[in-house]
């Protein structure tokens, strides 16, 4: 199971929400690039790098993970806002995978153009929910989707990387939602990174038994209730 600390990004800070909410915002850093050296060198398997500010509509966050793409080495995948297909396949060209989450729901005739161009293993879908049902826009609109249906329909299109985070887990050290994680897991040829509420190593092994792909470490990291190598002793 691949350990993925998150650097999201707003306004060229390093910060964490709650449950997704711009209005309850935590900074941790100014300075994104020394973030991502950091978790390079604590031995992260992968970086998952979100434009917060892109994904809200209300800037760019572009030209840092740019730079910061040119100053690691372990792979990166980027995520917020990728709406456009011309802005996807430039990020793609210069990160690891991209991640693509309102777009996959609103225009699946695009999103089987990139599938072709770019191959699935470079694209991973964001499957954000609220228990069950899919959210897009930031997580601020309800869609009725049901996560599951939604997963079937991606794998059955060809796709195979999927980012599972339950919105109301998110940001709040509270666990993972654990029972989502086994339905999507136990979908033949999905590989699923697990997002939201990891508070501790034990959530860890909680999610590397569902047979996670990956897990992302976030607000835990950074307030130091978990660490990137003892995460690892249990991947």
């Amino acid at each position: 199971m691949k350990v993925i600390p998150a650097i999201d990004l707003m306004n060229g800070q390093v910060v964490r929400l709650y449950k997704g909410d711009p209005k309850q915002k935590t900074v941790y850093s100014d300075n994104p690039i020394e973030i991502a050296k950091k978790w390079e060198a604590n031995g992260a398997d992968m970086l998952h790098v979100v434009d917060l500010d892109a994904t809200l509509g209300i800037g760019s966050n572009l030209e840092i993970i740019k730079n910061m793409l040119n100053e690691i080495l372990i792979p990166v995948e980027v995520a917020g806002g990728l709406r456009d297909e011309s802005l996807i396949l430039d990020v793609a060209k210069i990160s690891h995978r991209v991640v693509i989450g309102t777009l996959a729901f609103k225009d699946k005739e695009l999103l089987k153009k990139l599938l072709t161009l770019l191959g699935p293993e470079k694209i991973v879908i964001s499957t954000d929910h609220k228990d069950g049902e899919i959210v897009i826009h930031g997580w601020q609109d309800r869609t009725g989707i049901k996560l599951i249906n939604s997963i079937n329909e991606f794998l059955g299109m060809g796709f195979t990387e999927f980012l599972l985070t339950n919105v109301n887990r998110d940001g709040t050290l509270e666990g993972p939602d654990l029972e989502y994680l086994e339905q999507a897991c136990n979908l033949e040829n999905a590989n699923v990174i697990a997002s939201g509420g990891i508070s501790n190593v034990n959530d860890v092994s909680n999610v590397k038994e569902k047979n996670a792909f990956g897990v992302i470490l976030g607000k835990a990291l950074y307030e130091n209730k978990i660490s990137i190598e003892g995460a690892k002793k249990i991947a």
